[in-house]
């Protein structure tokens, strides 16, 4: 399983915009690389469009073609443009990181434990009178998910897997200690001046 996140850090809005650009395109790519692309989790920013965080899963019956594609993304990601929302703002250069997470099927399923439950909200008949909904539970934190977002449990226990790796790894990150955390923020630094990828203008035009 592959996982890609998009994050705009403490960045302003305009790197926010940033990710939904980014999800657009890669969604995009996906599609013409006939890589199957799901959503896991979003976290939307106050304007349209725009994301402070997206966890995106892959897939795809060759595993290479997946692993090349989502490498090929990981890093820091520039987008030089005017602000679309502070248009006298100085300021042209928007960073945001994308992170790339391979899991082995190995790595979680041994501590999760799944219970399928009945679905609610929106949805529709077929989501309220089906039990296709899933709970699962990290045994060892504590943590855990419901996901109905998919029509078939199967589905629902893939994206809970997932969802439950990348609150794993937050909660990791939030106990890293203060020295750990700024050798993390170095890097992070260096990732900006050295981008994966340049974007440019408000057609978010790839630069070679």
């Amino acid at each position: 399983m592959i996982l890609l996140q998009l994050s705009s850090g403490q960045g302003p809005i305009e790197c926010a915009k940033a990710v939904g650009l980014c999800l657009k395109l890669i969604t995009k790519r996906c599609e013409q690389n006939s890589i199957d692309i799901t959503i896991v989790e979003s976290v939307p920013d106050k304007q349209k469009g725009c994301f402070k965080s997206v966890l995106l899963q892959l897939m795809c019956s060759d595993q290479h073609l997946v692993r090349q594609f989502s490498a090929s993304w990981q890093g820091a990601i520039l987008w030089q443009c005017q602000s679309p929302f502070r248009p006298k703002h100085k300021r042209k250069n928007w960073f945001i990181s994308i992170t790339m997470h391979e899991i082995q099927d190995t790595d979680l399923s041994s501590g999760i434990t799944y219970k399928a439950c009945r679905a609610s909200g929106a949805g529709g008949q077929h989501v309220n009178t089906t039990d296709s909904a899933i709970h699962a539970t990290h045994t060892q934190s504590g943590i855990s998910v419901k996901v109905q977002s998919e029509r078939s449990q199967h589905a629902n226990k893939r994206i809970a897997k997932a969802l439950l790796f990348q609150k794993l790894e937050n909660q990791r990150h939030n106990e890293m200690s203060e020295q750990e955390n700024l050798r993390w923020q170095q890097h992070w630094e260096v990732q900006r001046g050295n981008p994966r990828k340049v974007f440019k203008g408000d057609k978010f035009a790839e630069v070679s």
